[in-house]
């Protein structure tokens, strides 16, 4: 054992192996013996013991490229941004030096990728060099430290085991993934090194962050995080201390029983405990930073019974507004209240033909009009009420060429008889959800019987929610699409039997392990917790869940024989008119995920609903 610095400790130690128990040799921080609880400061005498229970980043500070002599910024561990990272140019020179440098877990994220620079050979199974390669996870196998790969190969996903002792010349594969700066700090820079990346953007509503780190957006910088020390002092309280805290310390974990401190988890440490160990009693030692109703009972000193972990599926839904941010909801599939539907917006012609797909029944209203140069193409007029068939390729003649244009087939009334309508699928335009239903639907039943995306209104709310129901008092929501999360199922002390769910991965939450608890477990919630989560939140959830799925395609761009033509659109549009419900969003195809021209006429709102929608309390 030796004395060193509480800087030198830290550059030292491997965070998996923490906690550890440190003894404080020599130096002092405000004096005396006092511990002040407030989570900041601390004073520390000579014999004193702190036990360190997590290494965490401070701030990041970010430089310019040699080529570029802006100043340096500091970026705050939150910092909303999104990144794309610079793979690494130097070598790892064997597996277990990748293992030592890249955090690998079960997210995304945790999944590094590399290549070799020569042929493995493992077992019948022969990687080319070059080849990409996914570390899946770190196991021991017969009593060998392994990693567990993935590789593909023409289009058949291959597994096998390579020992952390396998030497070779790897190099890390260019990583396409967006990322946070939190996301960076925990799983891609190794401790005391740093990180070439690019700021690509910088998400939610906060212009003065974009003004203050302009100069970085779409640069090339280098990140440096600064690290701070969570530490537990003998008699439970907690706090941090900045690493470069002029303290002389000695490292006496082995020496020491560890039961001498309270154990701290966070939600994340409890959702890893192993199932057997649930369910048991623990006290709050911090409450969430949240300050969303749901939460609120989740005050410092107060009992839960942690009764298992598991996934569950939450619909993400947004709400739909012009006047006001929009907001985020995750919502339990097994939410008690009831929704109708309400009218979706179309700006092309391409998006009804998607939702087409989806739907037995589609019938639409024009908001825009369309005047075709083509004798074959039918003309739209704004109020045109179509029922949209099917999807069709027509034959054309353009200079003594025939061309062949895609396009959608629909139906209209006139004078009486259903006429034809024939519209390209490039053509611009803005059609309105005509919905003739107004049944009462549960999520479960909006689910099974329809596809998201989907726009609906609560008609009758939740009275089994954790506080008040927060989607009661929303306007239109739009239901975008299904995910698995994963959760704690608790209840508080003192009211064992009102069960709901708590996220894992969304709440900053410290506990205190009590007890084991004895009395009656529950394996499903009683309550509904709705979550409202910010932009970066929202961001996360949707990007998880869809990392490996194919982006829609792309609608087809105006041909280019078009272009020696009159415009194909006119300029009419339906005006801008405020339903008693609020205006509902135009939505271009571009903001799902789909390309669309920037020209096209968002000036489009919803025509009066049929009905009113008394809410039932």
């Amino acid at each position: 054992m030796m004395t060193t610095t509480l800087q030198a400790f830290v550059q030292s130690v491997d965070p998996k192996t923490l906690p550890r128990v440190l003894q404080i040799q020599s130096g002092f921080y405000h004096g005396g013996s006092h511990y002040e609880l407030s989570g900041n400061e601390c004073s520390l005498s000579t014999g004193d013991l702190i036990k360190i229970t997590e290494i965490k980043v401070k701030k990041v500070i970010a430089t310019h490229n040699e080529y570029n002599r802006l100043p340096a910024a500091e970026f705050p561990p939150d910092f909303s941004g999104l990144f794309t990272i610079v793979a690494e140019k130097n070598p790892y020179h064997s597996i277990e030096e990748i293992v030592q440098t890249l955090h690998i877990g079960s997210l995304p994220f945790g999944k590094p990728m590399f290549y070799s620079l020569s042929k493995l050979y493992v077992g019948d199974i022969t990687i080319d060099e070059h080849k990409n390669i996914i570390i899946n996870s770190v196991e021991e196998i017969n009593g060998i430290k392994s990693v567990i790969c993935k590789v593909t190969s023409e289009g058949t996903n291959h597994s096998f085991i390579l020992p952390l002792s396998h030497a070779g010349e790897f190099y890390e594969c260019q990583d396409q993934r967006i990322y946070t700066l939190k996301e960076i700090v925990d799983w891609k820079i190794p401790k005391n090194r740093t990180r070439t990346v690019m700021l690509k953007d910088i998400i939610g509503n906060s212009a003065s962050q974009k003004l203050s780190y302009s100069a970085f957006i779409k640069g090339m910088m280098v990140l440096k995080p600064v690290y701070e020390v969570k530490t537990l002092t003998e008699y439970g309280g907690f706090f941090n201390l900045s690493s470069d805290l002029d303290v002389e310390v000695l490292d006496i974990t082995q020496q020491c029983n560890l039961k001498l401190f309270t154990q701290i988890l966070n939600t994340q440490d409890i959702f890893e405990k192993t199932t057997n160990e649930f369910p048991f009693v623990a006290e709050i030692l911090e409450g969430p930073l949240k300050h969303y109703m749901a939460y609120k009972i989740l005050k410092c000193g107060k009992r839960i019974i942690v009764h298992r972990k598991f996934q569950a599926d939450r619909i993400i839904a947004s709400e739909l507004r012009s006047d006001l941010p929009m907001r985020h909801f995750l919502i339990p599939c097994g939410y008690k209240g009831k929704f109708k539907r309400r009218p979706r917006f179309f700006p092309t012609v391409y998006d009804l033909n998607v939702a087409k797909k989806e739907l037995v029944d589609l019938h639409v209203v024009a908001t825009k009009s369309f005047h075709p140069v083509h004798k074959e193409f039918s003309s739209l007029h704004i109020g045109d009420i179509l029922q949209v068939k099917k999807f069709k390729s027509c034959e054309i003649l353009w200079d003594g060429t025939k061309t062949v244009v895609d396009t959608l087939e629909c139906a209209t009334i006139k004078d009486g008889n259903s006429v034809e309508v024939i519209i390209p699928l490039y053509a611009e335009g803005g059609f309105m959800e005509i919905v003739y239903d107004s049944k009462q639907y549960s999520l479960s039943e909006l689910c099974k019987n329809f596809h998201l995306p989907l726009n609906v209104k609560v008609s009758v709310r939740d009275l089994c929610t954790v506080g008040q129901d927060i989607l009661a008092n929303t306007s239109v929501l739009k239901l975008e699409e299904q995910i698995t999360d994963s959760y704690l199922l608790i209840s508080l002390y003192d009211k064992p039997e009102d069960v709901w769910e708590l996220p894992v991965f969304r709440l900053s939450i410290s506990f205190r392990v009590i007890d084991h608890f004895n009395g009656k477990v529950f394996s499903s919630p009683t309550k509904t917790n709705i979550e409202e989560i910010n932009e970066e939140e929202y961001y996360m959830v949707r990007r998880y869940e869809n990392h490996v799925q194919l982006p829609p395609p792309r609608p087809p761009k105006t041909p280019l024989y078009m272009n020696k033509s009159r415009p194909i659109t006119g300029q009419e549009t339906l005006p801008t008119n405020e339903n008693a419900e609020g205006t509902l969003l135009f939505e271009s195809s571009q903001k799902a995920g789909l390309s669309a021209s920037n020209d096209m006429d968002s000036n489009i709102t919803t025509m009066p609903s049929k009905d009113k929608d008394p809410e039932q309390h």
